[in-house]
């Protein structure tokens, strides 16, 4: 719970999440473009949601993707829904 509840602690991380639900699926470079943030602090914030278990990451060559994670508890898809 606290994992969670710390992911959705940050307006960044909100926005990522936001950006995903919008689009389903983006790299990590289309998320720091989206949230105006380098690489890497989109990559330090896209690990803690992944902690979290918010989001499910796949790599193709050299580029990753994220998506929303598929099976979330309800306190997670309520708070995601007001997104």
């Amino acid at each position: 719970m606290e994992r969670l509840l710390r992911a959705f602690a940050n307006k960044r991380r909100l926005m990522i999440l936001g950006l995903l639900k919008e689009r389903k699926k983006m790299s990590v470079t289309e998320l720091a473009y989206g949230i105006k943030l380098s690489l890497r602090s989109t990559s330090r914030h896209l690990s803690v949601l992944s902690h979290a278990d918010l989001v499910d990451r796949e790599q193709r060559g050299l580029t990753v993707f994220y998506t929303i994670a598929p099976k979330l508890d309800k306190l997670a898809k309520d708070i995601l829904h007001h997104l």
